[in-house]
């Protein structure tokens, strides 16, 4: 008969054969003794000759009592082996048994009646050392109360993946009771995780290899609020019998949500530092209003919306006190940003760029500017979208864009409100939080006062270059014997207008005084210098003084002006003996240009700049021909921030080198040259060409 036939058909399929040797059993060595009804020793294990000391032959047929117990428990044991007896129950405890070594030994018994067909009775003793016993029960109720009180969960799952043991915290973390995750796979218990397949694939793994996965991090949405996230830290080890058969898997699993939510706080405050800093970095990089929006803009997206736009009030860009919006009327708006995170007709519902409009007393961005404070909307309806576009079509885009959160927040900088910036989220499932609120205001607060500097540098600009194309002259006179052209170019960058400026004076006998300077600094002061200093030039000319007298002249009147300080160049030019009388006052050398021979830089004495209080100065005298050229120009012409100025006056003398052209067009021709988009000076030329005189 085949070994399964022994079992019924619903345990067919159970596996029988062998255990491996070091099971429970076998640490107990569970002896077993079997007595006669007068007490003889019928039968007797080999575990019992290790538990006594006595061989079967020695024991077989001797009475247990004298062979094992020790003459002063004589009465107790045959009273207890005659109640088992007589009564049928079953006696266990503790009792000292005499070892054939001659020491005693407390062993724990568990003794009881049989019968056998005949119906003689037998008793049966089940034995092992008590200490071996009480190690075994301590360890197990250790273990027990540790799986039953841990607050870790804990799980063993067969090899099939399928729980047969949880513990009291799993239930808790699993918000599933112990009967339901008995039996069933992984895939059916951990159906909140968002991957359950790859903790089956980490049970799996240890397995197959034996080697634990410790502190695995698994996340998923909670059994019971499927809106919140959870945290799971997870350690598998291979579960293992004392002669290393594969029994199945255990699983302590650490609930980590509140750090996980702690690490995801952190990320997200290093995130909003590391916006604002980025902030720092790329907004405000020129001092241009309209580039300082853009670069606003391109902040907000897509670290804090989809869409985003910049609106300053108008009157703000028209260098006009905006004072604060009233309450129920409109506000005159300007766009000058608008950047999405990704292509989408949305970007064409806020105003187009540069255009100027009257927003509504309704208008959500209008709320804004009026009241100075952040105005949220984060479920917009569609009458929220009529009050977010500017017009219908424009609500429409939004409303396909799927708009589902806006954020408007005004730009303060020194307690004005400059304008607003509209954020608003459609793909970014999230609504705005309270910490996007914050870093909105934390960015918008930096970039109106970056706005402010620009707008107010860019009204002292149109201020400073408006009172110097004032002072400056505007029409030279056609000197005699000279043919001249100038040029006048204020810097294309953030600095500021710079105190620049050239003259071509009629002196007494047919002469012209030739004049460029530069004052140091930039602004309205040192336009301001520059127009007092041209015109002191003006008088000391008509005195027909000599270059080095009138430089002398010029470096008194400049001590006592703010900025005091400038470089300049005064020239004097007779026609009749084609003869000009120069002298410097720490400027650059002019280039002389003679006719068949290359240009040069005139080594002149450079003298000290004005203002600084020379004791004199020197003049030159120099000899021109007919269509020889001088140059005369300002550090802006051929200064720059990364090559030396022996490089760029090289460039220059080359680009004098060429074929003469006219005056003109060598000055165009000089500045498209040397000049770029960035430089941070101005530049004045004076260019003179010698004619023949006739009287």
């Amino acid at each position: 008969m085949a070994a399964t036939d022994a079992f019924p058909e619903d345990s067919a399929s159970v596996e029988v054969g062998p255990s491996e040797p070091g099971g429970l059993l076998d640490v107990l060595d569970v002896a077993a003794v079997v007595l006669d009804g007068a007490g003889r020793i019928a039968l007797w294990s080999p575990q019992a000759e290790e538990l006594f000391g006595w061989t079967a032959e020695q024991a077989l047929g001797r009475f247990a009592a004298q062979l094992l117990v020790a003459p002063e428990h004589f009465d107790l044991v045959l009273h207890l082996f005659a109640q088992v007896m007589s009564s049928g129950e079953s006696w266990a405890g503790v009792f000292p048994v005499r070892h054939k070594d001659g020491g005693t030994r407390l062993v724990e018994f568990r003794n009881m009646r049989l019968l056998d067909e005949h119906g003689q009775t037998y008793a049966l003793g089940i034995a092992t050392d008590q200490a071996t016993l009480r190690e075994v029960e301590r360890d197990l109720a250790l273990s027990v109360r540790l799986v039953a009180q841990s607050p870790i969960g804990l799980a063993v799952l067969d090899t099939d993946l399928r729980y047969v043991m949880v513990n009291p915290a799993l239930e808790r973390l699993n918000d599933l009771p112990a009967a339901q995750h008995i039996g069933r796979d992984v895939y059916e218990v951990l159906r909140f995780l968002d991957d359950p397949g790859a903790a089956a694939s980490m049970m799996r793994q240890v397995l197959d290899t034996g080697r634990p996965l410790v502190n695995q991090f698994v996340v998923g949405r909670s059994p019971t609020a499927p809106a919140a996230d959870i945290a799971r830290s997870v350690s598998y080890y291979r579960l293992e019998d004392p002669a290393g058969r594969v029994l199945g898997v255990a699983a302590s699993v650490v609930d980590v949500t509140e750090q996980h939510r702690a690490g995801l706080e952190a990320a997200d405050a290093r995130k909003r530092l590391a916006t604002i800093a980025r902030a720092s970095v790329m907004v405000g990089t020129t001092l241009d209003v309209e580039q300082t929006a853009r670069e606003l803009a391109d902040i907000l997206v897509p670290e804090l919306a989809d869409l985003a736009a910049v609106d300053i009030l108008d009157a703000v860009l028209d260098d006009r006190q905006p004072g604060p919006v009233s309450p129920g009327a409109p506000a005159l708006f300007r766009a000058l940003a608008v950047t999405a995170a990704y292509p989408t007709d949305a970007v064409y519902a806020p105003d187009p760029t540069g255009h100027i409009a009257a927003y509504d007393a309704d208008r959500l961005i209008t709320q804004c500017v009026t009241t100075g404070r952040p105005v949220l909307v984060n479920r917009v309806t569609d009458a929220d979208l009529r009050r977010i576009a500017a017009e219908p079509r424009g609500a429409a885009l939004l409303a396909q864009a799927g708009l589902h959160a806006y954020l408007a927040v005004p730009l303060i900088a020194r307690g004005e409100v400059l304008g607003a910036m509209d954020l608003c989220r459609a793909r970014n499932p999230l609504p705005f939080d309270p910490d996007d609120v914050v870093l909105a205001g934390e960015l918008a607060a930096r970039a109106a006062v970056c706005i402010d500097n620009a707008r107010s540098y860019q009204n002292q600009r149109r201020t400073a270059l408006t009172l110097q194309r004032h002072l400056m002259t505007h029409q030279l006179p056609e000197p005699t014997g000279l043919e001249i052209a100038y040029r006048y170019q204020p810097a294309q960058a953030s600095a500021e207008v710079g105190g620049d400026w050239f003259d071509a004076i009629p002196v007494a006998g047919d002469k012209t005084a030739l004049v460029i300077g530069d004052v140091m600094g930039s602004g309205i002061n040192a336009a301001a210098t520059m127009g007092q200093l041209r015109t002191a030039v003006r008088t000391l000319a008509d005195l027909d003084l000599d270059p080095a007298q009138v430089l002398l002249h010029l470096d008194h009147i400049a001590g006592g002006l703010d900025p005091g300080f400038a470089t300049c160049i005064y020239a004097v030019y007779d026609p009749k003996c084609m003869q000009c009388l120069i002298a410097l006052a720490g400027h650059l050398p002019p280039v002389l240009t003679r006719r068949g021979r290359p240009p040069e830089l005139l080594d002149l004495p450079t003298g000290i700049p004005l203002g600084v209080g020379a004791a004199a100065f020197e003049q030159t005298t120099l000899q021109l021909d007919a269509g020889d050229q001088l140059l005369l120009y300002t550090d802006g012409l051929v200064e720059t921030r990364d090559q030396p100025i022996d490089t760029r006056l090289n460039t220059l003398l080359d680009l004098l080198a060429e074929p003469q052209r006219a005056l003109e067009a060598t000055c165009d021709h000089l500045l498209g040259a040397l000049r770029r988009q960035d430089d941070h000076d101005d530049v004045s030329l004076l260019i003179s060409r010698a004619r023949a005189h006739r009287p």
